[in-house]
């Protein structure tokens, strides 16, 4: 077995907003190093694990790192996930980002092989109501290019960097507002999507990397539809959690008939 170096000392940050290319497909203690590399380290930080050196599970695991082995590490880390990297709330990288206006347009570019474009332009207006229903954002859906919001199915390499790896593994990635892309959403063309608990859900993702494209960076918490991993949710009862609504609110603010008298 490789040396212990999934139990404690280092802290890694959190959450920077923009998407990062998918790890090499490696194995042992070489993936666990190349994960967090890629989705917890900043350029500011060192770019290589020491060997030996002992690694802090983050809060998010949600596991007890005292016994955990480090093949239930490996497991959780190779859980599908989105592709925006993780930096502290607190580094200088988590500066605010929100748009300046209330009224977003968005466009649908193209469309997933497993649903009906229908369908995806019911997914997407479902998805931006879930934000709309607790802010004073008014979504538009639009067919010009100058679109706010520009969502996108693309597969392996796609022109921005940050390829996609096929099934499983990440699933989408967003660009924050005051990013240079801003606005801008692509999901792996490659998963299976769907609107039940086979694949992947993409209503549940769309939420998730429409948070991104309004200002969202990743949540610790599970309960949290910002939580990095992808974990399926029962669609009857589905509702943000608080944490989402306070932080997405921050940004705009409260939706006047959810004011308090």
């Amino acid at each position: 077995m490789q040396p212990d170096i999934f139990k404690a000392t280092i802290f890694l940050p959190w959450c920077l907003a923009f998407p990062v290319p998918p790890a090499t497909d490696l194995k042992g203690l070489d993936f666990a190093k190349d994960y967090f590399h890629q989705f917890f380290l900043t350029k500011k930080e060192p770019s290589l694990l020491i060997q030996g050196e002992k690694i802090q599970l983050l809060p998010q695991f949600h596991l007890n790192e005292a016994n955990l082995r480090e093949e239930q590490m490996l497991t959780v880390l190779h859980q599908p996930r989105c592709g925006v990297t993780d930096v502290d709330h607190d580094s200088a990288y988590a500066a605010s980002s929100k748009w300046n206006k209330h009224t977003l347009t968005y466009r649908i570019i193209n469309y997933p092989n497993d649903l009906k474009q229908s369908t995806v332009k019911n997914i997407i207006h479902d998805a931006v109501s879930i934000w709309s229903n607790v802010t004073p954002l008014i979504f538009q859906q639009v067919e010009s290019e100058d679109a706010d919001i520009k969502i996108s199915f693309w597969e392996l390499a796609h022109g921005d960097g940050c390829p996609f790896d096929g099934p499983g593994g990440v699933l989408g990635h967003a660009f924050l507002p005051n990013s240079g892309a801003a606005g801008t959403i692509h999901f792996d063309k490659g998963e299976h999507w769907s609107t039940s608990y086979r694949g992947f859900n993409l209503f549940l993702v769309a939420i998730h990397e429409l948070g991104h494209s309004l200002g969202l960076q990743h949540s610790r918490n599970w309960n949290s539809i910002m939580y990095p991993r992808y974990m399926y949710r029962d669609l009857r009862t589905f509702h943000l959690g608080v944490d989402d609504i306070q932080r997405i609110q921050q940004l705009y603010g409260e939706r006047c008939s959810s004011k308090k008298p």
